[in-house]
């Protein structure tokens, strides 16, 4: 956007003095969210009951209503359970219980059971205990054990760390085995941490402290031996999905066949830049390899939304990147390519449903804009293409069950949510909810825009930009910028924003969120520039969007803040070492601060080991750059993180009390990599007088930290 136009923005916020005296700004609790103001509650749609009736749960009330759209009738409504039998731990037992029966108590052990999973048929529960997987059948209580090698290194049915954190997901509670649709076998992941480093988490606690040993890998390491396994239900050997344990190689969540005679498995190679599928016999442990995917930066191995087997039990549908934009393809289940659904130089998201009948998918995708998600469908053969969605609005859809009719609950950054309903053509049935209050054109507020940063080579940088309250042009503005900038995570959005913003708002500060050209929003072509030298084009364009703000006549060229957590306390550390020039103070939350102290799987799908690629690590690290550290910077860390270690901010604090430089450190003793409790309300205080002191020169209102 040209600089004339922007101007023109900034111009159009300056309102007639009388008019402004009549209009009223957001008090205290308005802004903070402690009372409503712009906008009213409006009530959580939860999905549907049925084809034809959705689920409603009203702004504070527990109660759920079952809504005819159409007609607006409520009923109250009950979920049904998905099934009448609840199996749960207590007292590290497991126990069953069927509706409201007495629970039944099925182990009885020292040892504490972990992720306690029914059977498809409702007979048995797997389990592990001590690294070794188990079931027990539920009528008899009669317990079997699969596996006999559990250590404290060697674990079947759980997970190794770096799987739990980086391939499996969080999500899993480390569990690492799945049954069969036909409840005949388990297949579960055998992990070998032997050769994996240990790395130390220091607590302070007591008198004597303690210590985590979690089996880490840093980049570079080695990773986790890792075996896909068989067991039949009944017991018995083991069979071994035919791969070698010893080849340097990863394994993604694996998916059943619909009649449990065979397990797709995904299989990536260390660096991460092929990936196979291969369906696997449970009986024999016989792979047949039917897809093969190479790209030359990486492929990412995504623990969901990458398969849909469809019911026909003959195809399914496949999301990838491999053209460079994320699209979904049709394939049969022996791996031949049908065809790609959808194509071209924008992003597929979720796949909502699938109408087999009528050989249609609807789904979303970042179409329109990059900033903002639409509803779609098409038809298996990639023809007949519709937008179902409107406007300029980021939409939220909840598809009914037979595909019928949706919900869309959307937004802008100037328009508070709103929710209609329509039908899988497009045609608007009915206006549902609107979350705007009646007073909204009573109050001053500041304007937020989506606007956009051109770089000296051709992108054009999305950005969101809120005002200051009664904004001029001929005054001077500290600004806060806050970003995350990890590959594909992109958190610029045409969305409304809420009151948040407005305290600061109030109090004249301006506020931007900037992505980059690899944050996501140039599809993966973008994303991929970020191969082997992480840090590089986020810093050239963070510093082009500070130059672009510190260029304007309105801003404060001596006073702009950055501000992030994680990959964002990464940025913000680079942007007062590297980038410090452009910087003038940084908020740092539990940062990485130099790429071979992250663990193996994230770090080398971007930067390859440190042995491969020496000097992209020595380029991408903050360490590097500490002799050109200005500025003030204040780093905040758990000492108990254990996803970036608090390893990372001791380095760069040593290195910068060697340089005789000046920061700021907060630890949070028991902090992982964020911290609650009453560390949040200690977190929040410091960052309200960081901004006071340095950004506005003037004390905290007591009210802010009470």
């Amino acid at each position: 956007m040209k600089t004339t136009i922007l101007l023109g923005l900034a111009a159009s916020f300056c309102f007639n003095l009388t008019a402004q005296a009549q209009l009223k700004r957001l008090s205290q609790q308005e802004t903070l969210g402690n009372q409503p103001s712009l906008t009213k509650p409006i009530p959580m749609v939860m999905g549907w009951s049925d084809d034809n009736r959705y689920i409603e749960a009203a702004p504070g009330d527990r109660e759920l209503y079952a809504v005819d759209p159409k007609s607006g009738a409520k009923t109250p409504y009950t979920r049904p359970p998905k099934s009448n039998v609840n199996v749960f731990l207590k007292g590290n037992d497991v126990f069953i219980q069927y509706g409201k029966e007495a629970a039944k108590q099925l182990t009885s052990t020292k040892e504490e059971e972990k992720n306690p999973t029914l059977s498809p048929d409702g007979k048995y529960i797997a389990f592990t205990r001590d690294n070794d997987l188990y079931s027990v059948e539920v009528s008899s209580g009669k317990e079997t054990r699969y596996t006999n090698d559990g250590t404290d290194v060697i674990y079947n049915g759980w997970s190794s760390w770096v799987y739990f954190e980086e391939i499996l997901g969080r999500p899993t509670q480390y569990k690492a085995f799945w049954w069969a649709p036909d409840s005949k076998h388990i297949a579960f992941m055998r992990f070998d941490d032997t050769k994996v480093p240990m790395f130390p988490i220091n607590g302070s606690t007591g008198q004597h402290g303690y210590t985590e040993k979690t089996r880490y890998p840093k980049a570079g390491d080695a990773n986790p031996e890792v075996r896909v396994g068989f067991v039949p239900v009944t017991g018995g050997a083991v069979t071994w999905a035919d791969f070698n344990e010893k080849d340097d190689q990863y394994f993604g969540t694996p998916y059943w066949s619909y009649d449990g005679s065979s397990l797709m498995v995904q299989w990536m190679n260390r660096g991460q830049d092929n990936l196979k599928f291969f369906t696997v016999n449970p009986g024999t442990g016989a792979k047949k390899e039917i897809y093969d995917e190479k790209q030359s930066s990486w492929v990412d191995l995504d623990y969901d939304g990458r398969i849909e087997y469809l019911q026909d039990k003959k195809h399914y549908i496949l999301k990838s990147d491999k053209t460079g934009w994320a699209h979904f393809y049709l394939y049969t289940l022996a791996g031949k390519l049908i065809n790609p659904i959808t194509s071209g130089k924008w992003q597929v998201t979720d796949l909502e449903h699938v109408d087999e009948k009528n050989k249609v998918i609807y789904f979303t995708a970042r179409k329109e804009a990059s900033t903002r998600k639409d509803f779609y469908r098409v038809d298996y053969n990639g023809k007949n293409l519709k937008r179902l969605t409107f406007g300029d609005y980021t939409h939220q859809v909840q598809i009914s069950p037979n595909g019928q009719y949706f919900i869309t609950t959307y937004s802008n950054v100037s328009t508070p949510q709103k929710r209609t309903l329509l039908d899988n053509t497009g045609k608007v049935i009915k206006e549902l909810a609107d979350s705007k209050s009646a007073d909204f054109s009573q109050y001053n507020f500041g304007k937020t825009e989506m606007i956009s940063i051109p770089t000296d080579d051709g992108y054009q940088l999305p950005a969101v930009i809120t005002y200051p309250t009664d904004f001029d042009q001929n005054k001077k503005y500290p600004v806060i910028m806050s970003i995350y900038g990890g590959p594909n995570a992109g958190t610029v959005t045409n969305t409304w924003k809420g009151t948040a913003s407005q305290w600061w708002a109030n109090e004249g500060i301006i506020q931007i969120a900037v992505d980059h050209r690899a944050s996501g929003q140039f599809g993966k072509e973008g994303v991929a520039l970020m191969h082997r030298n992480l840090g590089k084009w986020e810093m050239k364009d963070y510093t082009t969007a500070a130059r672009w703000l510190k260029a304007k006549s309105w801003v404060d060229n001596k006073k702009l803040l950055i501000t992030g957590h994680s990959y964002g306390g990464y940025m913000t550390c680079m942007a007062l070492t590297m980038g410090a020039d452009d910087f003038d103070f940084g908020i740092a939350g539990a940062p990485v601060t130099s790429w071979e102290l992250y663990d193996s799987h994230y770090t080398e799908r971007f930067m390859d080991t440190p042995q491969e690629n020496p000097e992209g690590y020595k380029n991408g690290s903050v360490l590097t750059y500490v002799n050109k550290y200005k500025g003030l910077l204040r780093i905040m860390h758990g000492d108990m993180d254990d996803n970036v270690h608090m390893q990372n901010t001791i380095q760069l604090i040593d290195k910068l009390q060697n340089a005789n430089k000046h920061f700021e450190l907060m630890i949070y003793p028991g902090g992982r990599h964020g911290w609650g409790g009453l560390k949040t309300p200690h977190d929040k205080a410091e960052r309200y007088r960081f901004y006071y002191e340095h950004l506005l020169n003037k004390p905290v209102p007591a009210t802010l930290l009470n």
